[in-house]
């Protein structure tokens, strides 16, 4: 399939969202590069503007196999992964599979669940495989992870490792509609439910043609290293305890060259690499008590970083 069809048919999926969530047009391209990128998306938001929402839109317009988990604090590994059955009929063990095994995952509120409950996800997310009593299980092509949780109720709730939030491509927030979004958010559901309107677009072998298509977008060496040096002076800021990882730089390529992808460039232009600093490395960074102390942020502590550095011409 040619690219100008792949291009039309992501339109579409844009328009299909655009009447489900309104106003979020910029929240689209940014889950769109995390997807294209093939990575994980974390949204972390109050509750009820919408997330769930969103990842169900884009499950119907992608057809592709979706799965919902609600995170509790007494969920196990098994409930996420799935399990080994013994069948008295037969007498053999088979694999009961759990509903990781799906095209795209919703993991929702996922820090009300344990740590080693969370932990299950990690190989998951990372070789996109389950292993269970020696056996190693693939996951579905492609498989992706849409987590969500509420940054201000921490009671009950279990904060996600360093080690997990790097295997997540990209943190967004949906946040409220404007006046005049939310107005039209309310008229469109007098009636009934746009998500029930949303009718499949793309499909998962025509997703991974284009992800397949975002890794030949070129990378002039310049914007590689501009790239790097951001990483470590991420790793050198006095106000972070923990910088930029190596997957953190893989990543932020990764999703440049998806963005460059949604512009119909076949090329990585420096502004792709600005525009996505926050949403793809301000979530990895831990900042220094002294820092959390002052009230500083990440995403401060990274566009400071930025005037210091020269960007490519």
């Amino acid at each position: 399939m040619t690219v100008d069809i792949l291009h039309e048919k992501v339109a579409k999926v844009y328009d299909q969202l655009a009447t489900v969530i309104r106003g979020k047009e910029e929240i689209f391209r940014l889950l769109f590069i995390a997807i294209f990128a093939e990575g994980h998306i974390l949204m972390e938001d109050v509750p009820g503007v919408g997330k769930t929402t969103l990842a169900k839109a884009l499950a119907k317009s992608i057809n592709a196999e979706f799965n919902r988990i609600q995170f509790t604090p007494d969920m196990l590994p098994a409930d996420i992964s799935g399990t080994t059955v013994y069948s008295q009929k037969e007498g053999v063990f088979s694999f009961r599979k759990g509903p990781v095994f799906a095209n795209l995952l919703l993991a929702d509120e996922i820090n009300r669940a344990s740590p080693r409950t969370q932990s299950a996800l990690l190989e998951a997310m990372n070789e996109r495989q389950v292993s269970i009593d020696g056996e190693t299980y693939p996951l579905p092509d492609p498989f992706l992870v849409i987590a969500t949780e509420n940054p201000i109720e921490y009671y009950g709730t279990f904060p996600l490792p360093e080690a997990q939030l790097d295997r997540f491509a990209i943190r967004l927030s949906l946040g409220y509609p404007d006046e005049k979004a939310e107005l039209a958010l309310l008229l469109d559901r007098k009636h009934s439910d746009p998500l029930n309107t949303i009718e499949p677009v793309l499909t998962c072998p025509e997703l991974r043609q284009i992800m397949d298509q975002v890794r030949q977008i070129g990378m002039d060496d310049s914007i590689a290293s501009f790239a790097l040096q951001i990483i470590t002076a991420t790793r050198n800021a006095p106000e972070f305890i923990l910088g930029g990882s190596p997957r953190a730089l893989l990543t932020l390529m990764r999703c440049a060259q998806a963005a460059a992808w949604l512009d119909r460039r076949d090329f990585v232009k420096p502004d792709d690499i600005l525009q996505l600093i926050h949403p793809v490395l301000a979530h990895r960074m831990v900042l220094s008590l002294d820092s959390k102390h002052a009230g500083i942020k990440a995403e401060n502590v990274l566009t400071e970083l930025l005037k210091k550095i020269k960007v490519p011409v």
